[in-house]
């Protein structure tokens, strides 16, 4: 291109690319066919006179988030830089690709949550520790109403917990809460049922068919990582166990496949109902780590969950699978059609 052309070229590049006009604009501009037009932009390309650059903030992984939109069949997948791939501080060791950043990852479901929920729509929170980062990370919803999904594990520490997770995304919204203040697993289920009929639960409850998003979090079955584990006896985890309890979301139990597990258990939970989820329009779960890994797989395969928050650690683990790609979760299907 000769220095005629090229200025040209770099005219018509910043009608186009800066200032947002057509081709045809453009060709009537320079008095010439919308086809010059289209030729000079992708030689101005070609030439590299004209760089496209698609920038996405460093703790965002914009490639794994579509691998991983596209195997599971999610309507939304973000993926964050796990705490082992971010550049360590000065003296300060990072943690093993095993542990999970649940602060980075609520922040991030916050921003997320800002963008699915509407005006009018009612936002349903379970228990969790990355769920309740991202109340506190709130900084803005359109008005809506907030629901409690799940008992609190987190008993005496309402400040910290569930409950203030929802008052606080409520307060940010400026909509109505609709707390829980009830354990979430009980001895019994006739307790679990005496407590499901006082007013204020069962009010709480009248709402899960009107949950429009939802966020939930996900655990693995082991110590540590899955609150419903950690509340039960040693011989109800081995049974558990012998049934193939792979994971667990808001006191649900899944095996490898997705399939649910241990049915019973959810009698004495104060949760809502897997059918009920199920039915949510948009379910956004938030667990990362290398550790909780092969519970987000078995999660994701129950289609419960629509949208994923999580991290590069878990993303590869999930992204190297070799089986075949598991029934995408917009299908909303439950494995064992039950």
């Amino acid at each position: 291109m000769g220095p005629a052309e090229l200025v040209q070229a770099a005219a018509m590049a910043r009608r186009f690319y800066l200032e947002g006009k057509s081709k045809i604009q453009i060709a009537e501009e320079f008095g010439v066919s919308r086809f010059k037009v289209a030729r000079v932009l992708e030689t101005a390309l070609e030439r590299d006179l004209v760089r496209i650059e698609i920038r996405v903030p460093s703790e965002l992984d914009a490639e794994r988030s579509d691998a991983l939109r596209a195997r599971y069949g999610l309507r939304h997948a973000v993926v964050v830089e796990s705490p082992a791939d971010a550049p360590p501080a000065f003296g300060v060791q990072n943690p093993p690709d095993d542990a999970a950043d649940p602060e980075n990852l609520g922040e991030v479901a916050a921003d997320l949550l800002g963008e699915l929920v509407n005006e009018g729509d009612v936002l349903g929170l379970a228990w969790g520790r990355s769920t309740i980062h991202m109340a506190a990370a709130l900084h803005h919803l359109p008005p809506c109403t907030v629901v409690q999904l799940t008992g609190v594990y987190d008993a005496g520490t309402a400040d910290r917990g569930s409950v203030e997770a929802v008052r606080r995304a409520a307060d940010v919204a400026g909509g109505e809460a609709h707390p829980i203040y009830a354990p979430m697993l009980l001895p019994d289920s006739a307790t679990a049922e005496a407590l499901r009929r006082q007013t204020g639960i069962a009010r709480a409850f009248d709402y899960f068919d009107k949950v429009t998003v939802a966020c939930v979090s996900i655990g693995s079955w082991e110590p540590g990582v899955s609150t419903v584990y950690d509340m039960l006896s040693e011989q109800e985890r081995e049974h558990y166990a012998s049934l193939g309890a792979a994971a667990e979301m808001s006191a649900h139990l899944f095996d490898a496949e997705g399939r649910r597990i241990g049915r019973d258990l959810g009698e004495r939970c104060i949760t809502v109902e897997a059918d009920r989820l199920r039915r949510i329009p948009e379910v956004v779960a938030i667990a990362g780590g290398r550790r909780k890994a092969d519970a987000i797989d078995a999660v994701l395969r129950s289609g419960l969950v629509t949208s994923l928050v999580t991290d590069t650690a878990a993303a590869d683990h999930l992204l190297l699978e070799t089986g075949p790609a598991p029934r995408p979760a917009l299908d909303r299907a439950d494995p064992d059609g039950a």
